[in-house]
This record gives structure tokens, C-alpha cells and sequence, in this order.
């Protein structure tokens, strides 16, 4: 189930008269799977999901900017269609999920000269070498991906990232209170998926070789993207902060 809530959130939101983000590849592949959206139609959990994705899409906007034919490398791609929502025509994509995932990605996905889908497991190290054989710079993406490996799962493939001479990378991170309560709702909605990692301070993870360049919350977004939000988030976000302002840290580190 965590590959199909997040595409119906973007499925969700891309239906909306004024959608934050526009997601039709999400809509052609929530339409097609046999999956019931409203099961998962809950409370803020669609708000988070958006924003996070939006906030995401950002940076790799901005990294596009200043490098255009640079490669956005998606950890744990799931169904994730960051490459058409970001793509400027030059950008290279690799992306990484497991065997199965990568089974069902290329129902709607071909690989291209410019995208490469790779099967394989996060913690292996062998699909550092397709990485390498696409042009630098390159910008690591984890989207949802992090909190379930176990701790040394997430320092060793933060590690070998930080050694790849000026990469950057984006990830979210949760407080092992959120781990707890996630522990607490998937158990009672019996939900297999369970977190493994927490961080309550991103900022220590630079003892890995990682720099911290920008850290943002779903409610305090990087200052370009609010400008461009609908009038309805910008509303929300204040009104949501006491409640959702410590839910998730998103981090933006550069190695080295």
C-alpha cells in the first residue's frame, strides 16, 4: 500500500479544479489498478503527501536549473512520475526500486536515452555503477523512503552517497515520536509497512560528510514554491502549522 497512497493523493489533488500540483500520469495509473482511493481518503494524511511531493519537485526544479543535463537519481522510485513533472528536455533520470516495483512501473514507464529503471534492492551497491555511467551532476532523491530501512541501512547508503564528490541529496525525515505513532496507526488499520528509522535532527547526519544546504517543513515550504501555490494552501499552511509543523523534516544535504 505505500506505493498506491501516495499516487492517489497526487491523483487527488491533480482532479481539483485548482490543483497544486498536476499529476495525469497518477490518474492513468490510479484509474487502471484496482485499488479503492477512498480507503485511504483520510484526515491530512493527502495534505502531507502533496506538499511533500511538491517540495521535492522543487528542488529538483532548481537543480535542473543550474544544471540542465544533470541526472536526478529517484530512491525508491515507487510510482512516483517526478521525471514528467520535472523533465526540461535535457535532464537524465535513473531509478531504483525493487524487482517487482520496477515490474510494475514499466506498465506506464519506458526507459529512454535520457531514463534508466533499475531493479535492485537500496542497500546493494551495484546500482552506484549505472548511477556513474550517467552525466554528473547528480541529485539523489528519497521520497518516503528512508524511515523503513533499518539505521544502519540508511548510514551506510547516506555514506557511500557523501563520498561521490559534491552530489546532493534530498530525503525526509521523522521524529521517533512520529515512528511510535506510526507504529500505532498502521497496527490498528493492519497495515504490514512499518517504519525502522528515525531522526529527530537532520542536522546530525552531517557527521556522515553531508552539508546541510536547506531544510523546510510541510508547512513552512521554501519561499519560491509558496509564492506559487493556490490561494487555498497558502490559507492552510498557517492554520496547520500547530498541528502538522513537526510531522516531517525535509532536507536538502550536498556532499563533502
Amino acid at each position: 500500500m505505500t506505493l498506491f497512497v501516495p499516487l492517489a493523493a497526487r491523483a487527488r489533488e491533480t482532479r481539483l479544479k485548482r490543483p497544486a500540483l498536476r499529476d495525469p500520469k497518477a490518474v492513468e495509473m490510479i484509474e487502471s489498478i484496482d485499488f479503492d482511493e477512498s480507503l485511504y481518503d483520510r484526515g491530512w494524511g493527502g495534505f502531507v503527501t502533496v506538499l511533500r511531493t511538491l517540495i521535492f519537485d522543487w528542488w529538483v526544479r532548481q537543480f535542473l536549473a543550474a544544471h540542465p543535463a544533470g541526472t536526478v537519481v529517484e530512491l525508491g522510485v515507487g510510482l512516483n512520475s517526478r521525471f514528467e513533472r520535472t523533465d526540461n528536455g535535457t535532464a537524465h533520470c535513473v531509478e531504483l526500486d525493487l524487482p517487482d516495483t520496477i515490474d510494475l512501473r514499466r506498465r506506464y514507464f519506458a526507459d529512454t536515452d535520457r531514463r534508466r529503471m533499475v531493479a535492485g534492492s537500496l542497500l546493494d551497491e551495484d546500482w552506484m555503477d549505472v548511477v556513474a555511467a550517467e552525466p554528473g551532476p547528480y541529485l539523489f532523491v528519497a521520497d518516503g523512503v528512508l524511515t523503513y530501512l533499518p539505521a544502519d541501512g540508511v548510514t551506510s547508503t547516506l555514506s557511500r552517497i557523501a563520498t561521490g564528490g559534491g552530489a546532493m541529496i534530498a530525503f525526509d525525515t521523522y521524529t521517533h515520536a512520529m515512528l511510535e505513532r506510526q507504529h500505532k496507526t498502521a497496527a490498528r488499520r493492519g497495515m504490514a509497512a512499518r517504519w525502522a528509522w528515525a531522526c529527530d535532527d537532520p542536522r546530525t547526519l552531517e557527521r556522515l560528510g553531508l552539508r546541510l544546504m536547506e531544510s523546510a517543513r510541510i508547512t513552512r515550504v521554501p519561499r519560491g514554491l509558496r509564492r506559487e501555490l493556490p490561494a487555498r494552501y497558502r490559507y492552510l499552511l498557517p492554520l496547520a502549522d500547530p498541528l502538522l509543523g513537526t510531522v516531517v523534516t525535509l532536507s536538502l544535504f550536498q556532499a563533502g
